[in-house]
């Protein structure tokens, strides 16, 4: 069942919301060649609680750490450790999500690590402007569906491919309510787009295939054919009049 969410609700998620950019902004500040992602997860862990809130993924189903730090091949759900170190050239997708005042808000962003070939730089680009293309798909009286054509169009169009296993999802109260967003699919299909829906769309597109396996620690998912894989993700709101994103950015990616 999809929770329409009331304007007291709406205020609290943008608070919880708000914060899981800042944290982001916060570690991207601290990004460099030669740390290991469990740094990454103190980092994080220390900025979120003293803030008053909880960071979401820790202890959820069992998953270990505070963040997701998902690097080069890894499309999710990559766990901080003290051996997988930062080098110069990869990309590393900061996966945060922040519980406060009872509610979660969810983001995440693929950065560069030192200097990175054109090629790469250009696939994230592109997998950026796939959830800006989906988004804009977002107003009253259009569908799920509409979202997920409209990346996996784009996607398409640059020789890339998205992943199906893993969607975007409503969220407020609980980490993952309903709707489910699929990031491919057919326009007009779907759940109907009211206002008061909260949702994330967080497209996962790799360089390769689509495919993907899951690591014997049952979280790190993979690509199959061992090519780069990103991500940007966001929670929004849907308005009366079109949407408005929750966890928007202080700054823009630089894509240069």
């Amino acid at each position: 069942m999809i929770n329409i969410k009331s304007k007291r609700e709406i205020e609290i998620l943008r608070k919880t919301c708000s914060l899981a950019s800042q944290t982001l902004s916060f570690l991207e500040q601290k990004l460099r060649v030669g740390m290991s992602t469990e740094e990454l997860n103190s980092l994080a862990h220390a900025y979120i609680t003293e803030a008053g809130a909880y960071p979401s993924p820790l202890n959820y189903h069992g998953f270990p750490k505070s963040i997701c730090t998902s690097k080069n091949e890894v499309i999710c759900h990559g766990i901080p450790d003290k051996d997988t170190i930062l080098k110069d050239g990869d990309i590393l997708n900061i996966d945060v999500t922040t519980y406060l005042n009872k509610f979660h808000g969810d983001t995440n962003r693929t950065y560069f690590i030192g200097n990175v070939a054109p090629e790469v730089k250009k696939f994230v680009k592109v997998t950026y402007e796939c959830l800006h293309h989906g988004l804009a798909q977002i107003k009253p009286g259009a569908f799920t569906g509409d979202i997920g054509a409209a990346i996996e169009e784009m996607a398409l169009d640059n020789g890339y491919s998205v992943v199906h296993e893993y969607c975007g999802h409503g969220i407020g109260r609980e980490f993952h309510e309903e709707p489910q967003i699929l990031h491919y699919g057919k326009r007009g299909t779907g759940d109907e787009l009211v206002p008061g829906m909260v949702f994330t769309v967080e497209p996962m597109i790799n360089m390769g295939k689509r495919y993907c396996r899951v690591l014997k620690d049952d979280w790190t998912v993979v690509t199959r054919d061992k090519s780069l894989s990103a991500q940007f993700e966001h929670t929004i709101l849907v308005t009366d009049d079109g949407l408005e994103i929750l966890t928007a950015w202080e700054q823009e990616p630089d894509f240069s």
